[in-house]
């Protein structure tokens, strides 16, 4: 095994370089903004530092609105697992903390330190590390975390878990192939400061102890090649080697491939198979972070494009939002201006020009419709195989944009979705103009937060089945101790005789009390049943004293037959006298029925009255019995009723026969 590392070593000194599949070869259009040197950016009135720029944990905050700040002062503090510290990028007041755009594709708001500058630019004592070749690799690594140095070459992986990496590591690779179109950051840093840079990969061989130092750089920078080359000139261990332009041979996995000839297996880091990369942009940051003591709190950014009418390289300040930047440089903008953050390949859209310069940023870019035309209408697929060709790391794109259209996650896996660089190739040669990065990482996110749900669903499985067997434990516990309890009185008990007796006499005591209870129950409804009786009687014997009193009452008012044959069968002397007591009689009798009815009514209506009183207060067991004699009261009213038209009849019939024995 030592035998091939060494000969691996050997043979990237001979110089053997290896090629990639695929790739593409996209207009550079690097000239634009490659001429100038780099400029200072001006101060912003303010800078909207993000608490979290790199990949891993934010930071704890440290600061409060209202508080007065420095450059170079930290604003967050770096918490466990993978967590870099953020820095006040100039002086002055913390205005707000509130959510603000982010430089991510999405533009989710996120936590965001504003600072109104005061134009002073005061920065805090620099803090750097004196014979740091003589300093324990752990407090280098500690000083890195607390810098806030990160990868610039995009990712932003906080750089202290790299420069530490508790394995043997062969080769140390610097990439300065920064391959994207229009980008040209890295090159003009190369150019202006390479003899920090080279400072800067002096301190990362003292922390990785690699047996080589390889400095990659695209044919397409010679004048980078040359500063390189000559800051390099006494340096043991340290080889430049000028790659071919290709695109994207500036990626981790692509560029390894290209100098050794070896690829890092899917799921795998560089690492695993003892190799470790960093960006030219990272070794300069920490020269300035171990030697100058400064924490990172800008970078070179590329401002450029064919609206852009002075195209340049610009250190900005962390935190200045893209807006200072494109008034700087005098943005031309056309209509429907496009705005990018990053390269045309790798790069997203600016969604808001508020958007803050992080960690990441190194090109902001507003191209010409003409020079770099915008995603037309998707077309449906032709397989082609285009994408399949031109894919450096030999996926399937077709397959996988299926797969990731229908969500099925397991494929994508399968189809080893996570090895996508997202470097865009498989859509720039696309004839359908499928935006098929899109959907990777669209699925890639999906992936990711289907894997964060089901820790947290197992997490909480777990804790259900840990609660689960601590509350049967507890359960079977009580059980014992109740057991244990029993059985301890039941000893007492044959032990003691007096026990036993006192617990008979309770038991009696509670059988005695609930005997008694029962009784008084009994004799409370017997009262009540017997109340209940006597109510009803009452009511069925005012009802047959009032039948009695209607039949009295029907019997005066009838006039008898015999009455009427007497009187004609008198004699014709006495015919006048007894027609006179007849109407006499009559008149009296008329008044008697009308007297005899009107009461017979009043009685029914206060019977009425009476029985719906005793419905409302008797007790339910009384209801049928109360309807009862109600029935029968309606009913007495009705023949009352009848009995009086009756008896209005006989007066009106007494009083015609009257009016014709007078005629007579």
């Amino acid at each position: 095994m030592l035998h091939s590392e060494l000969s691996l070593i050997e043979q990237v000194k001979s110089g053997k370089l290896w090629d990639i599949p695929g790739g593409i070869h996209p207009p550079e259009r690097k000239s634009l903004s490659n001429t100038a040197p780099i400029d200072l950016a001006p101060l912003s009135p303010c800078y909207y530092v993000p608490i979290k720029q790199h990949i891993g944990n934010e930071g704890a905050l440290l600061v409060n609105v209202g508080d007065l700040v420095l450059a170079g002062q930290p604003l967050t503090n770096a918490i466990e697992g993978l967590s870099l510290p953020v820095h006040a990028p100039t002086s002055g007041v913390v205005k707000e903390i509130i959510p603000h755009v982010s430089a991510h594709p999405s533009g989710k708001p996120e936590i965001t330190v504003v600072i109104e500058s005061d134009n002073k630019d005061t920065a805090i004592k620099s803090k750097p590390i004196k014979d740091w070749h003589k300093a324990e690799i752990s407090a280098l690594t500690t000083h890195l975390q607390s810098m806030g140095v990160a990868g610039l070459g995009g990712a932003a992986f906080p750089t202290y878990v790299k420069s530490n990496p508790h394995k043997d590591i062969k080769l140390l690779i610097i990439n300065g192939v920064e391959c994207e179109p229009y980008i040209t950051a890295d090159d003009v840093l190369m150019r202006s400061f390479a003899a920090d840079i080279i400072q800067g990969i002096n301190i990362l061989q003292h922390m990785v102890q690699p047996e080589l130092v390889v400095i990659a750089i695209e044919d397409n920078k010679p004048e980078a090649v040359e500063a390189i080359k000559l800051a390099v000139t006494d340096q043991e261990n340290i080889d430049v080697k000028v790659i071919p332009t290709k695109y994207p041979s500036g990626g981790e996995k692509q560029l390894i491939e290209i100098i050794t000839g070896q690829q890092v297996p899917s799921n795998s880091i560089p690492a695993d198979i003892g190799i470790v990369m960093q960006n030219i942009g990272t070794c300069f940051a920490i020269k300035e972070a171990v030697i100058d003591g400064k924490a990172l709190i800008s970078r070179v950014v590329t401002v450029t494009g064919e609206s852009i009418s002075r195209p340049q390289n610009l250190w900005v300040r962390l935190g200045a939002p893209i807006s200072d930047l494109l008034s700087h440089c005098g943005l031309v903008a056309e209509e429907d201006q496009r705005l990018i953050m990053g390269g045309p390949m790798m790069g997203f859209n600016i969604m808001d020009i508020m958007m803050p310069v992080v960690k990441s940023t190194n090109c902001i870019l507003a191209p010409s419709e003409y020079n770099l035309p915008s995603f037309g209408v998707e077309q449906a697929c032709i397989r082609c195989s285009l994408c399949a060709d031109a894919c450096p790391v030999n996926l399937l794109p077709q397959q996988m944009l299926w797969y990731s259209k229908a969500k099925d996650h397991e494929k994508l896996e399968e189809y080893n979705l996570a090895d996508c660089i997202e470097c865009g190739v498989c859509a720039y040669v696309c004839p359908s103009q499928i935006p098929l990065v899109q959907y990777y990482r669209s699925s890639k996110v999906e992936i990711k937060q289907e894997k964060e749900d089901k820790i947290k669903s197992d997490k909480a499985k777990e804790r259900f089945e840990t609660r689960q067997l601590r509350l049967e434990r507890d359960k079977q516990a009580r059980l014992l101790k109740h057991k244990e309890s029993a059985d301890k009185r039941k000893k007492a008990l044959e032990s003691d005789g007096g026990a036993k007796d006192k617990i008979a006499a309770a038991l009696a005591r509670a059988k005695a009390k609930k005997a008694s209870a029962g009784e008084s129950e009994a004799v409370s409804s017997d009262v009540k049943t017997t109340d209940t009786q006597d109510k009803v009687a009452a009511a069925i014997a005012r009802a047959k004293a009032k039948k009695q009193a209607q039949a009295q009452a029907e019997s005066k008012s009838e006039v008898t037959p015999a009455t009427v044959t007497t009187a004609n069968t008198e004699p014709k002397d006495n015919i006048v006298e007894t027609t006179e007591t007849v109407e006499a009689k009559s008149a009296e009798q008329i008044k008697k029925d009308k007297i005899a009815a009107t009461v017979a009514r009043a009685k029914a209506k206060k019977l009425a009255q009476a029985a719906e009183s005793e419905a409302v207060t008797t007790e339910p067991s009384q209801t049928k019995s109360a309807e009862t004699v109600e029935d029968k009261s309606a009913e007495q009213i009705k023949k009352d009723k009848i009995a009086a038209t009756i008896a209005k009849a006989k007066a009106k019939k007494l009083t015609q026969d009257k009016d014709q024995s007078e005629q007579k």
